[in-house]
This record gives structure tokens, sequence and C-alpha cells, in this order.
């Protein structure tokens, strides 16, 4: 099945209808908790193909197969990581010969339940090449088209699409699940998964899981405006509850059509079930919704839905996504991140140091930049290795878009591999077969870039070879599929000391490439070369290139007359919002004596807030207080790099091992805690602290013993992902939060028999049991676990957690305690111990 294929599907704007759920119809009949899917499946092919059957007659045109873990990672879980190659092409034939050609097969993939570096210990490049096995197995059995589906990573989206992309030219479908606060547990918007995902080739992309159909509508419709391509919802069948050892879902099939119309209507065209659901449901919606006008999808105030704005260039980082027009505010492209002329950062980055890169990347973010320049270009260093480092440290930090900018084109596609978002490239131009080399590389990573309108011949001299370059660059990165809103052209600005010209020819390049629907950048330091005074040249020019529709600009953010004159610029031609952005720069600065005020800088952690007793100001003149503030801000910042070195300088500034880990650390990683749950935070971030946190604990431990400072352990915490369930992030992070707040916790890992869980509690004398499940199928479990403590009179308490876990269900199998991520879990131990001390 080609692309056009997938895509003529939709030509009658009628929904086109996935099959339901697959784990939980195969626990009912008969399926055991803990046992590999796949292979429990091969050996009860009547089974499957009966399911899958019945989907298809009841309307279903597209069947996932069951391939769903039947990765190399996944399947060596089971010792069966040989057995690949057979089981893969086995599970698509008996979906092929289970739907008898009356519905297309899905090949099914998802996370490998490794987390990606540096969360996990997964490498991006091995997580493609496991990809790459599946898929290409998938493709050669003969799948009709690749769907990723149920993730909560987009850069596993990332490697998954990419992956698809260098073994295969089936079609491929993404979908990811959304937490309550429409984000995945990485932190990403649906606007940012769905620009990425587009940007990289999916045919079609939405969401799946974790909720129902009432819960998904704002993420489908989140979705559905920023992208043209068609969007899947397949919501779970309403809420689970446990009956009699059985998961059950709140919803029934005539239930669940009424509410899928609200997904329909929210811009949805494919539509299925997920947990829960049944061939009754897809026949339900098939009956309801087979001539359903797809084109007639609302927004929030009733309007018809406009999809995907073409007047709109989109970049993201992996968690936030920035949209902006010909006739938006202008922007700030922060140039600081570039070694060329700064002997001090070339110093660092040749000792590997990457403190400025640190500071520049917080700072520039503060002073306003929208997008951050990161070049590496420098001689004694591997600009490879230096690259991936710098561009590790710096998304850990902001969350604004990354433009990528180096003249070493392998250097170039590393970076942009990698990148987990949208990059901007700078530059493309026509020069030593450049635009041959880059824009297949945009392409095939879904990147923008910058049009630099250098010839064959060099510079141009006439704004008429501008024009000529430009166009001709433009029917380049058309004919290899890229458009006009992934192209941004620089203005190319000379010094006007040496040509009187420059700045006219540079403002007549941007009027028309303004005119002719371009967006625009360029450098301003150029202009003002070998003159005096030079910013307020930079900052006439800047005015003057706003006023011809300049749309960004490569820049200090931190100069104060140019960056203000920009945003009085944008007020002055009126543009939206520019009004209360001029006022918001504006409070900056001090009404009696105009000066800005002093804004904390220079730490990784620089914008975030302070909390109960914790220290705000690192230049404080007690040496002791600054080494405190450094360090409270180490944590909060996942300075996982100098924090044990911090650490040491603040023993040695005479800072107490007892007051650093009770006045800094703990409430540091409260405020982190703090910051998760207000959803400030992120994943990522929760746990670069807590492992920053647990280095510096490691520093004061042979302190705190040798001056018997060191108070005993809070209490013995047993930690499990119950049997059948091989999930265990959260799990690792709970266990890593509880270790630093005191506890002696004891981690059995995942698929944990009950009865280790009892034994090794009473043997320790646990005073606390944490149990964890990703899965509605595997949530059971943890009733049995506390049926057998009870039974085996266990005194410990009993704490649940996990995305399907809710607190209604932790009441009904009476656990002690519900957490509904790391931080709370911390809270809910704390209370708990304080109940039974």
């Amino acid at each position: 099945m080609t692309r056009q294929d997938f895509e003529n599907f939709f030509k009658n704007n009628h929904p086109i209808f996935l099959d339901g759920a697959t784990g939980t119809n195969l626990m009912k009949a008969g399926m055991p908790a803990g046992v590999c899917p796949e292979e429990w499946i091969l050996n009860h092919r009547d089974v499957m193909i009966d399911l899958q059957r019945r989907y298809a007659n009841a309307g279903s045109n597209i069947v996932y197969a069951p391939t769903f873990t039947a990765s190399r990672i996944k399947l060596k879980e089971y010792g069966l990581e040989d057995k690949l190659v057979q089981m893969n092409t086995d599970l698509i034939k008996l979906s092929k010969e289970a739907v008898e050609g009356k519905a297309l097969v899905a090949g099914d993939i998802t996370m490998t339940g490794r987390q990606l570096q540096p969360v996990g210990d997964l490498s991006f490049e091995e997580l493609i090449e496991v990809y790459k096995e599946q898929i290409k197995v998938i493709d050669e059995a003969g799948a009709d088209l690749l769907v990723v589906e149920t993730m909560m990573s987009l850069q596993e989206c990332r490697a998954a699409m990419i992956a698809a992309k260098e073994v295969s030219d089936l079609p491929v479908m993404v979908t990811l699940t959304f937490e309550g606060d429409g984000k995945t547990l990485y932190g990403t918007t649906p606007e940012c998964a769905a620009v990425v995902l587009e940007s990289l080739g999916a045919c079609a992309v939405g969401a799946n899981c974790s909720t129902g159909p009432d819960k998904m509508a704002a993420v489908i419709r989140r979705m559905a405006q920023v992208t043209n391509i068609p969007i899947i919802a397949k919501p779970n069948a309403g809420m689970p509850s446990v009956v009699d050892g059985q998961t059950i879902y709140d919803m029934q099939p005539s239930e669940f059509a009424d509410d899928m119309e609200l997904l329909l209507n929210s811009g949805a065209s494919i539509i299925g079930g997920c947990c829960g659901s049944t061939p009754d449901f897809i026949k339900a919606l098939k009956d309801k919704f087979t001539d359903f006008d797809t084109t007639s999808a609302r927004d929030e105030e009733g309007n018809p839905l406009t999809r995907g704005d073409k007047s709109l260039r989109r970049l993201t980082s992996e968690r936030e996504l920035l949209s902006f027009s010909l006739n938006d505010p202008f922007m700030i492209v922060g140039e600081r991140i570039n070694p060329t002329g700064k002997k001090k950062l070339q110093a660092q980055l040749r000792e590997g140091s990457l403190d400025m890169v640190c500071d520049f990347t917080t700072k520039q973010e503060e002073d306003g930049a929208a997008i951050l320049d990161v070049n590496v270009g420098m001689s004694g260093i591997d600009e490879h290795e230096m690259m991936m480092k710098v561009l590790n440290e710096v998304i850990q930090l902001t969350s604004l878009p990354i433009c990528i900018d180096s003249s070493n084109v392998d250097v170039m596609e590393e970076a942009l591999r990698w990148y987990p978002g949208r990059a901007l490239i700078n530059s493309i131009s026509l020069e030593e077969g450049k635009a041959e080399r880059c824009l297949p590389l945009a392409k095939k990573y879904g990147a923008m870039f910058i049009l630099l309108p250098v010839g064959r011949d060099g510079i141009p001299t006439t704004i008429e070879e501008k024009i000529a370059n430009i166009k001709e660059l433009t029917d380049m990165a058309l004919s290899y599929g890229l458009t006009k809103s992934d192209i941004v052209v620089d203005g190319l600005v000379a010094t006007v000391g040496a040509d009187p010209e420059a700045a006219i020819k540079t403002l007549e390049t941007i009027q028309w490439c303004y005119e002719n629907g371009y967006a625009t950048i360029c450098g301003l330091s150029n202009i003002s070369f070998g003159l005096p005074q030079r910013s307020f040249i930079n900052t006439a020019f800047l005015t003057m290139a706003i006023d011809r529709g300049l749309t960004m600009a490569i820049s200090n953010p931190s100069q104060e007359l140019l960056v203000n004159a920009a945003f009085a610029s944008d007020l002055l031609k009126h543009k939206e919002e520019s009004d209360l952005r001029y006022i918001t720069r504006m409070q900056r600065y001090d009404g009696d004596a105009g000066k800005i005020a002093v804004s904390i800088s220079g730490s990784s952690a620089s914008n975030a807030a302070s909390g109960t007793g914790t220290p705000t100001d690192e230049k404080s003149s007690d040496p002791i207080q600054r080494n405190m503030d450094i360090l409270y801000k180490d944590v909060m910042g996942g300075n996982k790099r100098k924090i044990a070195q911090n650490t040491q300088t603040a023993i040695d500034a005479g800072c107490e091992p007892a007051k650093i880990l009770n006045d800094v650390l703990m409430p540091a990683i409260n405020d982190v805690g703090a910051k998760f749950d207000k959803g400030t935070y992120f994943l990522p971030q929760l746990i670069a602290s807590a492992e920053a946190m647990k280095l510096s604990i490691a520093v004061l431990e042979p302190l705190l013993k040798q001056s018997g400072e060191q108070s005993e352990p809070k209490g013995t915490v047993i930690i499990a992902t119950v049997h059948g369930d091989v999930h265990d992030i959260g799990k690792n992070l709970v266990a890593l939060m509880l270790g630093n707040c005191g506890y002696r916790v004891i981690d059995l890992g995942k698929d944990v028999e009950s009865e280790l869980i009892i034994e090794t509690a009473m043997k320790e004398n646990a005073k606390i049991i944490a149990l964890s499940a990703l899965m509605t199928t595997t949530m059971v479990e943890m009733k049995n676990v506390i049926q057998l403590a009870k039974e085996r009179g266990c005194t410990a308490k009993i704490i649940i957690g996990g995305a399907c876990v809710t607190e209604d269900y932790a009441k009904e199998i009476n656990a002690d305690g519900y957490s509904t991520d790391a931080a709370d879990c911390v809270r809910v131990v704390n209370e708990l111990m304080e109940q039974t001390a």
C-alpha cells in the first residue's frame, strides 16, 4: 500500500474505522498475565483469528496485527528474541487470514519498555535499529501499513518514523497517550506531537488509550488545528474497575458510539476503540457514522475547524510548539551559543565544560529569545561529539526550538536525526553542492531551513541576483517535497561601511520576500562592522527591517536597546498583542531610575521559583549562603555535571553536611515535585533533579556517618511492578525519590510475583509496599497482593499507582494509599509513616 492509496481512503469525507482492543479481549479468552502475548497468540491461533474476523465483519477498515510487543527488546524478556522474524511473519499472516480481504492489516509496534538516554540507558540509534529490525520483517510479511501506537515519548515516535523511512515504503500512522493535563508523560503537547510527526512523514496522527472518548476531545481538536493529515481517535471504553477479579469497563457499545461523535466533531476521521472495546463497539461506530461528514468538525466556539493553517510556520522542541506568520511579532534567534569571537567559551568547550553554554541558554530565554541558535564549530574539538553534548544539555534546560548551525553537513545530519523536535537548519545555499546534500536532510528529518541566497559564483551583488538565487533554491526545495512555508530567507546583510547601499539592498530583499510569501531572517551585526557606536546603527536598521516585514533576526537578546526597539516597532505596527508584549517587557525596568531590574542568571535553574526556606541569590556575600544557593539551583536544574563538585566546594567553604541535606537538598526536591505536580516540570526534569540530588547525597553520606549525624532510615519500602507488567519507568523514579528522601528502598523490579512481594516485606520488616502497574490488564494483580498480605498477616501499608490506576480503584481494593506520580508518592509515604509511628 502506498501513501497515495492511504490518502484515497478519505476522498469521500467519511470516517475510516479501526478495530478495538486486543489485550483485554485475549485476557477474557484465557490469556494469563505474565506470558508473552505473541507466543500465546501463536499457540492459540483460533482465538485471535476469531477476534479479528469479528472486527472485520463488524466494519473495521483496518485491523492491527498482534505484533505490538514483538520487538527484540520485548521478546528478550521472555527469551524469545531469536524468534523475532518467525513470530512477526506468522502474526501478520495470521491477521491476513483472519480478515479474509475485508480489511487492511497494519503491522503494530510500540514502546520497547527501555527508556532512551538520558532518562534511561538506551541510545537513540540503538532504538532506531530495534525498530528497523521489526518493521523490515513486518513489511516483508505483507502488512498493508504500519501503526506506531500507545507512545508516551515523542522521541521514541521519531525513532520509529526514521526507522520506517529507512527500511519500508509503507504508510505510517502514529498515536500517543496523553495525561489528564493534555500532555504526554514527557511533557509533549498534542500540537507539538502532531507537527513533528507530520513533518517526518506520518500519514495520520492521533491519540489512543489512557481515557474514554469524552476526555480525549480536546487533544484531538488541538492536533487537528495544526495539521492537515487525518487524525486518529482510539479511546478506551470508559474507565476500568475490577469485578470478581476481572477488569470491567463502564461503557456499553451504544454509549461509546454516542460519545465518539464528540471526537468526530473535534476533527477525528479515523476512529476505533482501545482497552475494553469489542467488535460490538466497532459495529456500533460503523452503524452510526458510516455516512458522517468528516468536514463538519467545529472548534470550541462552534465555528468550522480550521485544519493546519498554511499561513503559519511551525517549529518545535520536544515539549512546545512555536507558530508564527509573516505578520506576527518579531522574534529573536539567540546567537550566543557560538564560540566565534568568544575566547572564554572556546576554552571551556576544549576543556569539555558546558557551564557557559548552560548560562547562555537560560539567560537568552529569560531575555526573550524565541529560538536558540547552536553552533560549536571551532578548532581543537570534535564537532560531532560536542554538538551532541551541547544539544543534549540545552534541551534539558529550555523548551525553546533550536536552530542547528553548522557548515559540516555530517554534523548537521547527526544533529537533525537526534533532535527531538522540529528544528531550523542554518543554512542552505547553492554553493558547493550544499543544497543537493542538505535539502534531502530537511525533508527526511522534517526540518525548516534558512535559505541563504548565495549562488554558485558567490555572494550576489544585486537584488536581482539575490531573488534569482532565492527562486532557484525554492524550486529545488519543492522538488524534494518541501514547501515555501518550510523556508526562512536570509536577507544577506553586508557592512554599510564597505557598501553604502548594503542596508538598502537588504531591506529591498526583505520587502520582496514579504510580498512573495517568504519568512525572513538576518544577522544584524554585519551592517555596522568597522563603525563606532554600532548598537545605534544595528537598532536603526532593525526597526527599518521590521517595517519591511522581517520575521526574525539572529542577535543577542541581552542587547536592551535593540530588543526594546523591536518591541516598540511591533507596537507601532499594531501587531497582534504587541501592546501587551511591550508593557510586559517594560516591567523589567525600575520606575525611578530606569534601570534594568537585576535578575538571577548564570545557572541552569535561574528561572526556578524559590520554595520554602530556599535560597535565591547565589551572589550573596556570605560564602556559606552562596554555596547553598548554588546547590539548591543544581537540584532544581538537574545539574548532574557539577553538583558533586559543588557539594564538595560547599563543604570546604564551611557548610555543614546535615544543613546541606535538610535545608537545601530536601526543600529543593520538594519544590521540584511541586513544579511537576503543577505541570511546569516534566518527567525528564524530575528524573534529572532526583539523580542530581543522589549525587550530592553520595558526597555527604560518608561525612554524615563520620559525624554521627546520619539518621537511621525512616523505614523500609518494598517497591515492585506487579506480575504480568513489564513497565518500570514510574516505579524506578519512585524508588529514586524515596531513597533520596531517607527511606531504605528494596526494588524487586518488574513482573514480580505476589508471593515474592509479601515474603520480602515480612522478611525485611517493611513499613510500606509500593505497587505499580501501567496496564489495565495487570492492575488486578494489585488486589491479589493486598489479599495475600491480609492472609499472611503482613502489616505493611500498601500504596498503589500507575497510568491506569485511579484513587477510586485504590479504595475499591482496600489499598492504604494512592499516588498520582513519584513526587506525590513521597508525600503519601510520609503521611502513612506518621500514622504508623
